[in-house]
């Protein structure tokens, strides 16, 4: 018995299986974990939770699973309006003659922000409550985050050529600078520079963003290694491997965020070892797009981190982090050969835990742990594709229907419930989608 009297909370929720996803701390059954103040506190048995809070909202969820939000450490968001647009083709070919062409002709504020809020609805309803971001006008995306209630990484978009967000690298740097000034001390925003990849961004704008991000203290979130042509053209202008270049132009630390990394020989895992960067892996996309396989399973065995991400739904062409861990769980079976590669648990912890960590809150997010911000997410196992539950993290890796995902709270306020969406209008959302394709469908239809 505590030696104290029980506290007052806004809400306890019993649950059949807590995930905690902590170190040390196994699958919880019949357990209780309450919120107050955007924080959580517990678990504890159901029976014994009495003896701990009074709550003034009891949630019994007693076919349900709690665990920690999911984290889709790399989207595009605004690009959710561009699904289907273009597919079956390499990524070159898909950027080059498809993609670039239409942000030139569609992109603009209200198209990252429409797009954006179609992103967050999918997001929030398949239980992600935090994603990073790197797409073009992040300014527009930043009011649609809070709207929505959800958490997000902003990744401004730096690049050699004009876009519509701006018109050279150095603007995109001072963009960057302002937005920085604004959002610094959000509690549900924070910002990285998001340099496009290797190819797109020579070394004099390289040694201007290692000057950035030491100046602004941020992370940096690059496209890397995506596929073997990428290394191959980097090896014949500079001679080297893009990484090896990124490490000379002293950009790669703990605080580098390497999406795709899907061509790694053993000089590159060398540099991940060495300067603790992080990898994140996009599986769906890389295979929609043919890129490559990333070696999860080596880079693992490394003690590279790695973290989960959807890529955007242009390419993928859903943002469905419960979809994207099995097929992370799948494909490093496949291409270690190892069964017994990238178990269920790991590719949870790669959406949660791991996420947290590769975009530098693991402090406070990604666990279900006293003390830990309350953004957790509940997901009903009573369902026939996931019955019997004889073990819950392979029910939701392999049998789940994400819509089976029932509850989303962030920062302790619940976003979603019984499936519905508390903040953001799902009509709207669904018109808005429609407008947009019209007009994209009348531009394809005259070019």
């Amino acid at each position: 018995m505590p030696s104290s009297a029980p506290i007052d909370v806004e809400l306890l929720i019993e649950a059949r299986w807590i995930l905690p996803m902590s170190d040390g701390l196994p699958t919880l059954e019949h357990h209780a974990i309450a919120i107050d103040k955007g924080r959580l506190l517990g678990p504890w048995p159901i029976t014994e939770a009495a003896n701990h809070v009074v709550a003034r909202r009891l949630m019994p969820l007693h076919q349900h699973a709690l665990l920690p939000g999911l984290i889709n450490a790399h989207n595009h968001a605004g690009m959710t309006l561009m699904r289907g647009y273009a597919d079956d083709l390499p990524l070159m070919t898909w950027l080059e003659e498809h993609i670039w062409p239409a942000e030139a002709a569609h992109v603009n504020p209200d198209f990252v922000a429409a797009g954006t809020r179609l992103a967050c609805l999918e997001m929030l309803r398949s239980g992600t409550t935090t994603f990073a971001d790197m797409y073009l006008a992040p300014e527009a995306v930043a009011p649609v985050v809070e709207q929505a209630g959800m958490r997000v990484q902003l990744c401004t978009p730096l690049i050699d050529f004009p876009t519509p967000w701006a018109r050279s690298f150095d603007e995109g740097l001072m963009l960057t600078e302002a937005l920085a000034e604004r959002y610094g001390n959000h509690p549900r925003i924070s910002l990285a520079l998001g340099p496009h990849a290797p190819y797109t961004v020579g070394d004099d704008s390289l040694t201007k963003l290692n000057d950035a991000r030491q100046r602004l203290d941020l992370p940096v979130q690059m496209h890397v290694h995506e596929t073997a042509d990428e290394v191959s053209r980097g090896l014949a202008e500079h001679g080297r491997r893009p990484l090896r270049r990124l490490y000379e132009a002293k950009l790669l630390d703990e605080r580098f965020q390497a999406v795709h990394m899907t061509q790694i020989d053993d000089a590159d895992l060398a540099l991940l070892e060495e300067t603790g960067a992080s990898v994140i892996h996009c599986p769906q996309s890389n295979l929609k797009l043919a890129s490559g396989f990333c070696p999860v399973a080596r880079l693992k065995q490394s003690g590279i981190r790695v973290a989960l991400g959807t890529d955007g739904a242009a390419s993928n062409n859903d943002l469905d982090m419960f979809d994207e861990m099995k097929t992370a769980a799948l494909l490093a079976k496949g291409v270690s050969g190892d069964a017994a590669a990238l178990p269920a648990m790991q590719a949870l912890a790669m959406a949660t835990r791991d996420g947290a960590g590769v975009l530098g809150m693991g402090d406070r997010r990604g666990q279900l742990t006293e003390g830990f911000d309350a953004d957790l997410i509940a997901v009903d196992l009573d369902a026939f594709n996931t019955l019997p539950v004889h073990h819950p993290a392979s029910a939701l890796v392999y049998a789940l229907d994400s819509r089976q995902v029932s509850h989303v709270w962030v920062a302790g306020e619940i976003l979603l419930e019984n499936g519905k969406p508390s903040r953001l209008d799902g009509q709207a959302i669904k018109q808005e989608a429609w407008h947009y394709q019209r007009i994209m469908a009348r531009h394809q239809n005259q070019a």
